[in-house]
């Protein structure tokens, strides 16, 4: 047994290589933190939270606050009580998702690298190759098409379009990017910007285009779970549920309300744990789940690749943060659809 020595907080400024728009607003750079854990024994782990104000309610601000006073609660104890700790510090600090990703992600990071087991060990299976989609933001037609062509032409072979804008600008990115990449697998996020009835629109203007789509996500607002479940019910696509889920009581409601049939776990939102736990939820309940990220470093995507790789249950994978980045905190893969990941823990160490 090993206890936590010292933990360190400090931000992460990683610039994105093009400007990133989505219904919620524009980002240039991820304003995100890194956190430390220290074990006496001399492992360390590393844990990323990428906050985003309008999706996860923190500033960068209050997030290192958040995990600067979390750390005082976990120095001193033992790593191993990892589901502990965990426990106490989400109970501690409720609503503080990105600084307490972080701090999880550091805590299990040391719990595994003390032990030589990879992260998705933890999760039950090793840590195999993930394939991810990447993402087009709320552009032009024409440049989402530029895109999408750039996209499939480095390997890409599912692509998500962001959308929740006036429906007839969306429909026309989406179907221009269908026709640039006729063979991609495509997925729109409308990011809580619609209505039911603007989502069946959307739905029956791409379906007249013969644009076909393997889902929607959260096309509502996330609050609005009726709303979601009428979303459901106007259109033959399978619809996700977002921002709606961070934690496995709302996974519960999503299920009893038959809101989705697809739920969005990231674990940006919840954490690894709380993932793990709607993940077996989803599951039981027949739909089908899809992993998520925010503008994460490969520390970040890296822990949700572990996962996905350690579950075995996620249909549809959408990590693509550091993808977007203009440089990454390693050089990770060279770029391209597939995480090639590896331990002990989740396998990233990021240069001081």
């Amino acid at each position: 047994m090993s206890e936590i020595e010292s933990v360190s907080v400090r931000p992460l400024d990683l610039p994105l290589e093009e400007p990133f728009e989505i219904a919620l607003g524009t980002q240039r750079e991820a304003s995100n933190l890194l956190v430390t854990v220290e074990t006496e024994s001399g492992a360390t782990g590393y844990g990323e939270g990428s906050p985003i104000p309008p999706v996860t309610g923190e500033t960068r601000a209050a997030a290192l606050e958040t995990a600067r006073a979390a750390a005082e609660v976990i120095e001193g104890r033992e790593v191993a009580d990892y589901r502990g700790l965990v426990g106490e510090v989400r109970s501690a600090f409720p609503g503080m998702a990105s600084a307490l990703f972080a701090v999880e992600t550091a805590i299990l990071d040391a719990y595994c690298r003390e032990r030589s087991l990879a992260l998705s060990e933890l999760f039950g299976g090793p840590p195999e190759p993930v394939e991810t989609d990447v993402t087009i933001p709320i552009v032009d037609p024409g440049t989402a098409a530029e895109r999408a062509s750039r996209a499939v032409e480095t390997g890409y072979r599912h692509l998500k379009i962001k959308t929740g804008t006036e429906v007839s600008a969306d429909v026309e990115r989406v179907a221009a990017v269908a026709e640039a990449a006729p063979d991609a697998a495509l997925k729109v996020d409308a990011n809580q910007g619609w209505t039911p009835k603007e989502t069946a629109r959307f739905a029956d203007a791409v379906g007249e285009r013969g644009v076909g789509l393997d889902l929607i996500e959260q096309p509502v607002p996330a609050a609005d779970v009726a709303g979601l479940a009428t979303a459901r019910d106007l259109v033959d696509v399978p619809v996700a549920a977002d921002e709606a889920v961070f934690t496995p009581a709302d996974a519960v409601r999503i299920v009893r309300e038959e809101a989705a049939d697809v739920i969005n776990a990231k674990l940006g939102k919840s954490g690894p744990l709380a993932v793990a736990d709607i993940a077996a939820i989803a599951r039981g309940a027949d739909l089908e789940l899809m992993v998520g990220c925010m503008l994460e470093s490969a520390v970040g995507i890296h822990a949700s690749a572990h996962l996905v790789a350690g579950t075995g249950a996620f249909s549809y994978v959408d990590l693509d943060g550091n993808r977007l980045l203009a440089e990454d905190v390693i050089d990770d893969d060279g770029g391209g659809p597939t995480h090639r990941i590896s331990g002990p823990g989740h396998g990233v160490t990021p240069p001081e």
